[in-house]
């Protein structure tokens, strides 16, 4: 029974100025009159309640305003539209409406307040009450005075009313009335209709007598300042009072409420009243009301769908009139860019040619040096480390035989064997060190050659397991991965058998059409992640690096030791044997 008050929303919307903003057009100042011609006459046939001509005026001048990009008068005639939409009941349509006008109305906050009121009177009508409270409070946000929030507080009581939330309806209504504005003689039709829901809200909560004599007064007020519309929302409360006490009251007061709705063309009062009439059924023209009710019930129907049918149409050939204008300006424009293209073309394919070559250039440039530089560093460590095993295991054990040769008297057979035994010791490492850097043989006997490398490190504490070795065509890997593939084994092997204490070591190797991979595991004491490298692994990140291969490392203290190594089968690298030591 409580009706939204359009009259605050439409009052606002016509206080509102347009602003018209500037832009570069060669045509503005002729389609600025046009569209300014529109509104105009839109806001004229609005006002007659002629809404199908007002819809669609609106709607072309909201064309020509897009073309001078004028946010502004965009923002006001989409409000309008969505006003005239919610007259006819399209509810969904007008969100649609408003929620198009939201990005021109960013820095109107006039605008602002108004979509959301108007979002808010959608949601009230949809029965989405909890939504249309907070576009109703967005409003308010958006209004600078308590004058201009007064609409917006008044609709979220109304709500609450809705919502049976009675007690939060009648202390903002209160407050609203504590408000000394109210008292004023300008103010005199907003307190009386913000009384009646006052009072309603209190006859809806059970105090009838304290709603009654609101309702009453309100209804006076509203007489003394010709309130007609207003009025009708007057008699229909009272309707409802009287209807659990004095039919015959309550049918005079819808029939009055009938009457004047009839005469101001408001249908949803019309259909209101029937309904008390109808509801009450105390009057032999109960059967003739209901006739009534159905009879103008369907036609309300038709009438809105009809509005929704047309103003669907008008925006689908507002739009459509729009994609074909903007198709024919692209196709003119594109005619005028075509020639430019073409003289231009040329000339930027040459630039971009010598800009390709000069990058190939400089890349090739690039990759040559830093291959050489992995190269030399790679030589380099290895040099350094042969340098070093033979420095701090061979130098120091040829230096004890000495010491031991001349302070022993070599006559005695056992103190020869002795001297024996440890040059063979000496003969043993020195092969073991060649072993590990002598050139590698990438033929038919490769698989061999890697297993007798790796067995040399099995012992009784340590088992070495390899799987898949043979399953690799090594006949598609180039001589250089298989010397790196060998010498990375024996980095491996090497740190295994100075840190990692593994009982238990598995290689095992896989490949597909375009890569090879080695997975290396073993159960040893581990250590963390950061002091891999530093651990001797460096010259085998640089093998690897070098071949355009990655690598993966796991390892923790106590939990052994993983790697994930895989590299291309093929590779561009030149590099010389002397360089995969």
């Amino acid at each position: 029974m409580l009706r939204s008050p359009f009259f605050y929303f439409i009052l606002l919307i016509f206080l509102f100025s347009c602003k018209e903003e500037s832009i570069n057009h060669p045509d503005a100042e002729l389609i600025r009159k046009q569209a300014l011609s529109l509104r105009d006459t839109a806001d004229e046939n609005y006002v007659k309640e002629n809404f199908n001509n007002a819809f669609y005026e609106f709607n072309k001048s909201k064309a020509l305003f897009e073309t001078l990009k004028d946010s502004t008068n965009i923002s006001y005639v989409l409000i309008q539209m969505a006003i005239i939409q919610q007259i006819n009941g399209d509810y969904y349509g007008s969100k649609e409406t408003v929620t198009e006008a939201l990005p021109y109305a960013r820095k109107n906050k006039n605008h602002r307040s108004c979509i959301n009121n108007a979002l808010g009177i959608a949601d009230k009508e949809l029965s989405l009450y909890q939504d249309a409270i907070f576009y109703y409070e967005e409003s308010a946000k958006d209004s600078d005075s308590f004058q201009e929030k007064l609409p917006s507080l008044s609709n979220i009581a109304v709500v609450y009313i809705l919502q049976k939330k009675y007690d939060k309806a009648i202390t903002l209504l209160e407050s609203i009335l504590s408000q000394r504005l109210l008292n004023e003689k300008s103010n005199a039709r907003t307190k009386g209709r913000i009384q009646d829901n006052l009072g309603y809200a209190y006859l809806k909560k059970g105090a009838e007598d304290k709603g009654f004599h609101l309702m009453d007064e309100a209804l006076q007020i509203k007489m003394e300042t010709k309130d007609t519309y207003s009025s009708i929302e007057s008699y229909l409360h009272l309707a409802d009072y009287y209807s659990k006490k004095n039919l015959q009251k309550s049918d005079e007061n819808a029939l009055t409420a009938y009457n004047i709705s009839t005469k101001l063309n408001s249908i949803d009062e019309r259909l209101e009243a029937l309904q008390i009439l109808i509801s009450n059924d105390n009057s032999p023209n109960t059967a003739k009301y209901t006739q009534k009710y159905f009879t103008l019930n369907d036609s309300i129907i038709k009438v809105r769908n009809n509005f929704k049918n047309k103003s669907a149409k008008i925006k689908y050939d507002a739009k459509k009139e729009k994609d074909e204008n903007e198709k024919l300006r692209l196709e003119k424009a594109e005619n005028q860019l075509s020639l430019q293209r073409a003289k231009y073309l040329k000339i930027v394919s040459v630039i971009v040619f010598a800009f390709l070559v000069i990058l190939i250039f400089i890349l090739i440039r690039y990759y040559k040096n830093k291959n050489k530089a992995i190269e030399f560093k790679t030589s380099y460590n290895t040099e350094t480390r042969i340098a070093k095993k033979i420095h701090d295991e061979l130098a120091n054990d040829v230096f004890q035989v000495i010491a031991f040769a001349e302070s022993q008297p070599l006559s005695v057979e056992n103190t020869k064997e002795n001297l024996l035994q440890k040059l063979d010791d000496i003969y043993s490492r020195v092969r073991g060190i060649s072993r590990e850097n002598n050139s590698i043989d990438t033929g038919a006997n490769f698989t061999h050659s890697i297993k007798e490398m790796l067995s040399a490190y099995n012992t009784r504490e340590r088992n070495i397991m390899v799987t898949n070795l043979e399953n690799i065509n090594w006949e598609n890997i180039d001589d250089i991965k298989k010397i790196t593939i060998s010498r990375i084994l024996q980095e491996l092997m090497v740190n295994m058998k100075k840190h990692s204490e593994a009982s238990i070591v598995v290689i095992r190797f896989e490949s597909d059409q375009k890569s090879i991979s080695i997975s290396y595991r073993d159960n040893g004491k581990g250590c963390e992640k950061s002091m891999v490298v530093k651990n001797g692994l460096q010259n085998m990140s640089n093998r690897i690096l070098a071949v355009n291969g990655t690598f993966d490392i796991e390892t923790e203290p106590d939990k052994g030791f993983k790697v994930k190594i895989s590299m291309p089968e093929q590779t561009q690298i030149k590099v010389k044997e002397k360089f995969a030591y």
